[in-house]
């Protein structure tokens, strides 16, 4: 689909992209080059009506160690704006992920540490491999989680951020499945069986209606509960009125299968 320097993107005939980190020799730590790809490659997803579900996963033996340690020694150079326009770009790289317009599925292969949870946090569906192990470990450095918390809170919610993020400790899949950072958690050689169980049932809905809900799941999250009533009956007539929702509910009604599910 591109070519890029720090990751590898793929399509199969479905639909199906696959995002790849591919530093396997750094554990696919993050520096300024994979999250400059990762943002132009979440910009070209959202813009690919062929796409229907992305992949998220790495090369090697790890998914994603967090920061690179030639990243941090670049960080230290930095005075206080420089430090803070880098971190933005994480955070921006993040939220593009997070709001990507198609089912974002984190085939988690192995361990994840500090940004690598992250990326875990801004995924729909996480299926990792049972011997991975997770740490959210940026305090044990003197830092914080910055970028990646509101991802992450929003995953696993408050109290388990606490748990997690102010020991620093690591803690493995299991753990990781109890407080919902994985959806399931799988040996390793199921891991790939498991990833086309959800990609499947992700390619029976309607593209347009996921971007639609994935929306309406931010927005009713950041509205006030006085106004959820309007928002969501004005988003239902929205999908009654839209192309999909006609094709939808007529092929319903005459027994017959929409087109985005007749090539699943």
């Amino acid at each position: 689909m591109a070519d890029f320097e720090t990751l590898t993107l793929e399509m199969d005939a479905r639909g199906v992209a696959r995002l790849t980190l591919n530093r396997p020799d750094k554990h696919n730590a993050l520096n300024a080059a994979l999250i400059a790809d990762l943002a132009r490659a979440a910009a070209l997803l959202a813009a690919d009506d062929a796409v229907r579900v992305v992949v998220l996963t790495g090369a090697g033996a790890s998914f994603c160690a967090g920061g690179d340690i030639g990243w941090f020694r670049d960080t230290l150079a930095l005075d206080r704006a420089g430090r803070v326009a880098q971190s933005a770009d994480l955070g921006r790289m993040l939220a593009a992920l997070a709001r990507l317009p198609k089912p974002l599925i984190g085939r988690i292969q192995g361990p994840a540490y500090g940004g690598g949870v992250g990326m875990i946090a801004v995924c729909d569906v996480a299926i990792g491999a049972d011997d991975a192990r997770f740490g959210l470990t940026e305090v044990r450095l003197g830092l914080i989680p910055a970028n990646i918390s509101p991802h992450v809170i929003a995953r696993i919610g408050p109290a388990r951020s606490r748990a997690t993020m102010l020991s620093g400790a690591l803690f493995d899949a299991a753990h990781a499945e109890r407080i919902g950072l994985l959806d399931r958690a799988v040996s390793a050689d199921d891991l790939d069986a498991a990833v086309e169980e959800v990609v499947t049932a992700h390619l029976q809905a309607a593209p347009g209606a996921v971007a639609a809900t994935k929306a309406l799941i931010r927005d009713v999250v950041a509205t006030a509960p006085a106004d959820h009533v309007t928002l969501t009956a004005e988003r239902l007539a929205d999908a009654w009125d839209s192309t999909e929702g006609k094709i939808g509910i007529d092929a319903f009604l005459s027994g017959q299968t929409p087109p985005w599910r007749s090539g699943s």
